[in-house]
């Protein structure tokens, strides 16, 4: 079987040379490719030898820890800890960085503070499926290549009697359990099980040494076990050690499934030791992939910036000690096939050679006529680079989808952000949905659309993250459920893209369901100051400042989340008050002085205005001006996007790569088209930056768009007309057909915005116009709580809806009562209202108004945090109770000092029973006070210990669970202290040992 699979990738690798030799003779795409963009600052890439997709990501790993070392590699770091031969590439979580190696000299060591070695920036070298470093403590120089499974060490040591090679099996994260085993004097071969973001993460490796080692030792907790060719456990490291070898080629396998199934990966894909003819051979693939679109010309950027480096950046990948200017629009196709190159490092083939993958049930799978992938970012992707590989990867995207309903096939439920074998829930949505539409409305269609269609439907009519809040209320209430606004604007997006499939499959009735589920976003609309507002009580989450980054929005806040209805936009700008409004508050987007405010929040950067570009839920707003009266403002804020948010140098990312789709961003909107709202079939037109562009469809046709003013000196332009095949053309988007049947796409550019022309063009739709829904009415209230009568106020988006409302728990009707003017409630009460229209009806808006006990009054001797701060001064005493979920809100939080608290009941009274309401959620950092203490006194100076209640729950029971200290108190008082003791410092056990957890209270209780 091995013989037979390495026959035929051979025959593959020569057919892939000998097909590209011809191209590569015109243009080598390779040279304009820089992988180190992206490895400084928050973009979280790493700069090592990789395939296009491929499983392995063979890179220097050069930082351990910190969120700046997500990817293993910061292009800022001096020193190096060895090779190891899976990354991620810009995700914001860290994980893989599997089996390090690493060559030394001398004794071998195997902590890695004492086997790293430092490196010098001038001798890094990356390239398309090639690295190289000189090791500076050893004088080894280090290179590396791969194949899709396979990664290809060659190292070049010094003349000594001493020279090794490390194989680290504990580096990184957390192992389960491990083995490696010595095989013979040129083979050897181990396991990894390891728990990180992926919690049961699986990697057999086969390694073959291109010279005999003269000796070895396997290490268990450091230490060398004499005579053993096999060990296991946790920390499993060795050594192998060859006498003056000069030069010593390694080529590991990988595999999920076994140590034989990483051999025949290993024998398959590369059968000698001839490292030239792999590196050539990887970069022969990736001049296939990025000869798909072919750039020329270039609208020249802004001048460079100052290198991070020594030097500057020529864009081959190494930084030049001379300093000089590069040609401009060489920077600009530098920065292009940078990103292109980016797009095409993940998702990641995971089947072997032979079909065979481990699935999320963590059972042995064979993939028949597909190949199975996973690390599927699709929240972030799903918005620019799978709309980008529908049109240039169409057969990949095919096996993408595929690989999705094997996921839902092994698990339930289509993939929502898959790591190895693991599903990690990660982000919100569930955008294997419009990855699916969006590929099936164009064509891609080689596959099980009716069991697609109940796998989508099954992922969004689950009880999970909010789901089922979202369809019982028409949107997730923050009551109920954290990140709320985030969760329901996603969710009605992945409806209407449902909706958009019952339609393609002739399902009248499920998109009729789906598309009023995709205008669920209206009842998160606050219509009172056009943002996106959480929904609480009834009313909205208040205070609300539009900048607060907090816990109703994913990584964001409501200026950036209040743009996010790509499926609607007419109906947005409906809601906001029309086109110049919707314009004018697209404008203040950009250009508000206003700063971030709420919680720190990492993600969010590369900022203009509030406008956020280093997260993906800005990526369409600036496109929304093409709706607009003033289109051109499109244009103007695409070249300040690509001016200020990319360059050619390490830092040259606005945020996270995120798995492609900053980068993708940039290839699409270099090419002056974008898909805002994927299922959509039309592209908008932005302002391409090339002189010519042209994209190789899989079809054999071509699709030219070319921009002769891309050349001209820097400035600002702006679209002066467009031609379609030498035909005038006068809209603002492209049809994917258009692009998809080949054609010639001519813009004409200048430096003044061509108003008068723009105001005639057609615009391309981005509208809901049939079964409208009715938003939800809302209820305006001083406070959740009162002591005196409080006046309530219903109201509605809907100006022509009448309101209805009951005080007495029931179902509100048609035949309730007709809300006409503010009414007044003396008892704690629950309000239920609908809004009704023309015979359609809102979902029941609910209320609950607590009339707080006015003979108790609570002062705090230690502050709470602003951050944590529930309902204020009274919010352990006002009568609400906090859930599980510490996000949601209406939990206090105390840290670094205890939670000290005196009741006064006005006058001596007997009690019976005290209690106190805590939060422990481990993981985050809460945890229940060790003991709580309750004190009673008379005259509020002199206290006497009536209690001491101990904590039930270990700081190691991880899940979030809520405990009351109760105490029996049985006596008369009139002060009462209550004194919660903080845990303390996290335990060594923790990720984050040594910080001060939190005390998190909600409510004290007197009987």
């Amino acid at each position: 079987m091995v013989s037979v699979i390495r026959g035929v990738l051979t025959g593959a690798l020569v057919l892939i040379i000998s097909v590209t030799a011809s191209a590569q003779k015109k243009k080598d795409y390779t040279q304009f490719v820089n992988p180190f963009i992206g490895t400084g600052g928050h973009g979280h890439t790493y700069s090592g030898a990789v395939m296009p997709f491929g499983m392995v990501q063979l890179s220097p790993d050069t930082r351990l820890t910190g969120w700046d070392g997500c990817s293993g590699y910061h292009y800022t770091d001096t020193v190096v800890y060895g090779f190891s031969h899976t990354h991620l590439s810009g995700t914001g979580i860290a994980d893989y960085c599997d089996v390090l190696f690493m060559p030394t000299t001398g004794e071998p060591k195997f902590k890695n503070t004492e086997y790293s070695s430092p490196f010098k920036k001038k001798d890094e070298e990356a390239s398309p499926g090639y690295y190289k470093t000189e090791l500076s403590k050893y004088d080894i120089e280090a290179e590396l290549t791969a194949t899709q499974r396979v990664g290809v060490h060659r190292y070049d040591f010094p003349k000594t009697a001493q020279a090794n090679i490390i194989i680290d099996l504990q580096h990184r994260d957390e192992v389960l359990e491990s083995w490696i085993e010595v095989v013979n004097d040129h083979e050897i071969r181990g396991f990894r099980k390891s728990k990180s973001w992926a919690n049961d993460q699986h990697v057999y490796f086969y390694a073959k040494f291109s010279k005999p080692f003269k000796t070895y030792g396997i290490a268990v907790n450091d230490k060398v076990e004499q005579g053993k060719n096999k060990a296991e456990g946790k920390n499993i490291k060795m050594y192998i050690q060859f006498d003056n070898p000069g030069e010593v080629i390694v080529k590991v396998g990988i595999s999920a499934v076994s140590a034989e199934g990483a051999l025949k990966n290993l024998d398959a894909e590369v059968p000698d030791f001839d490292f030239v003819k792999v590196r050539k051979a990887a970069k022969a693939a990736w001049n296939v992939e990025l000869s798909k679109i072919q750039v020329e010309g270039g609208a020249p950027p802004l001048p460079m910036q100052p290198s991070t480096s020594n030097g500057v950046y020529n864009g081959y990948g190494r930084p030049e000690t001379k300093k000089k200017l590069p040609d401009p629009a060489r920077i600009k196709q530098v920065i292009f096939y940078s990103a292109l190159y980016h797009t095409m490092l993940a998702p990641n083939i995971y089947n072997d050679v032979d079909g065979q993958y481990r699935g999320l049930d963590q059972k042995i799978h064979t993939a028949q006529g597909f190949n199975y992938y996973t690390v599927f970012s699709l929240w972030d992707t799903f918005r620019a680079e799978n709309p980008l590989l529908s049109i240039i990867d169409r057969k990949r995207t095919l096996d993408f989808i595929k690989s999705f309903l094997a996921m839902y096939d092994e698990g339930g439920l289509l993939p929502i952000w898959p790591l190895a074998s693991t599903e990690t829930y990660c982000m919100v949505g569930n955008h294997a949905i419009p990855v699916i539409v969006d590929a099936y409305a164009k064509g891609i269609r080689d596959f099980d659309a009716e069991k697609a269609f109940t796998a989508m439907k099954a992922a969004v009519n689950r009880t999970q993250f909010g789901l089922d809040v979202y369809r019982k209320n028409g949107v997730v209430l923050s009551d109920d459920e954290h990140e709320s606004v985030s969760k329901t604007l996603e969710y009605a997006f992945d409806d209407w893209c449902i909706a958009q499939m019952a339609k393609m499959l002739n399902k009248p009735q499920d998109y009729t369901e789906y598309i009023q589920r995709a205008q669920y976003w209206k009842n998160n609309f606050n219509d009172e100051n056009s943002f996106m507002q959480a929904r609480a009580n009834g009313g909205w989450y208040n205070p609300f400042e539009p900048t607060e980054i907090n816990n109703n929005y994913t990584e964001g806040n409501a200026w950036q989340y209040s743009f996010l209805v790509p499926q609607d936009v007419e109906g947005l700008m409906k809601s906001m008050g029309g086109k110049l409004n919707f314009e004018i508050q697209l404008d203040e987007l950009f250009t508000t002085q206003a700063k971030l405010s709420g919680r720190e929040q990492a993600d969010v950067t590369g900022l203009i205005g509030q406008y956020a570009h280093g997260n993906e839920p800005s990526h369409h707003i600036a496109y929304l001006y093409n709706f607009t009266n003033s289109p051109h403002k499109t244009q103007y804020m695409l070249s300040k996007i690509f001016d200020e948010e990319y360059s050619d140098q390490p830092d040259g990312l606005a945020g996270n790569e995120d798995c492609g789709q900053m980068s993708a961003w940039y290839v699409m909107s270099a090419l002056g088209i974008y898909n805002i709202a994927p299922g959509q079939l039309q592209y908008q037109i932005g302002l391409p930056q090339f002189e010519k562009a042209t994209i190789n469809l899989e079809n054999g046709k071509k699709f030219v768009i070319s921009n002769s003013g891309a050349a001209i000196t820097r400035a600002n332009t702006y679209l002066q007309g467009m031609n379609f095949n030498k035909e005038v053309y006068n809209k603002l988007y492209l049809d994917f057909n258009d692009i998809n049947k080949g054609g010639d796409f001519e813009v004409f550019t200048g430096r003044l915005p061509n108003k008068i022309f723009m105001q005639d063009l057609e615009k391309g739709k981005s509208a809901i116009t049939d079964n409208l829904i009715v938003p939800n009415p809302y209820i305006i209230a001083p406070s959740q709580t009162f002591t005196s009568p409080m006046s309530i106020s219903i109201s509605s988006a809907d100006s022509l809806a009448k309101l209805y409302y009951t005080l007495d728990g029931t179902e509100p009707t048609a035949s309730s009562t007709l809300y006409t003017k503010p009414f007044s409630i003396s008892n704690s009460t629950t309000i239920k209202t609908i809004a009704i229209n023309n015979g359609k009806q809102s979902f029941v808006d609910v209320g609950t108004f607590t009339k707080i006990r006015g003979d108790i009054k609570l002062t705090l001797t230690n502050r709470y945090l602003p951050n944590y701060a529930a309902q204020g001064d009274i919010a352990l005493i006002d009568g609400i109770r906090g859930k599980a979920n510490w996000r949601i809100g209406n939990w206090q939080g105390y840290q670094g000092k205890d939670l000290e608290a005196v009741l006064d009941l006005g006058q001596v009274k007997e009690v019976k029973k005290v209690s106190l309401g805590t939060l422990q959620d481990s993981g985050s950092w809460i945890v229940f006070p060790k003991n709580v203490q309750y004190l009673v006194s008379n005259d509020g100076k002199t206290y006497k210990l009536v209690s001491t209640v101990n904590t039930k729950v270990d700081i190691t029971d991880t899940k979030p669970q809520t405990q009351d200290f109760s105490a029996d108190i049985n006596l008369r008082t009139r002060f009462i202290k209550v004194i919660a003791k903080q845990y303390g410092p996290l335990p060594e056990w923790h990720e984050s040992k040594g910080n001060q957890s939190y005390i998190f209270a909600d409510e004290i209780t007197v009987e």
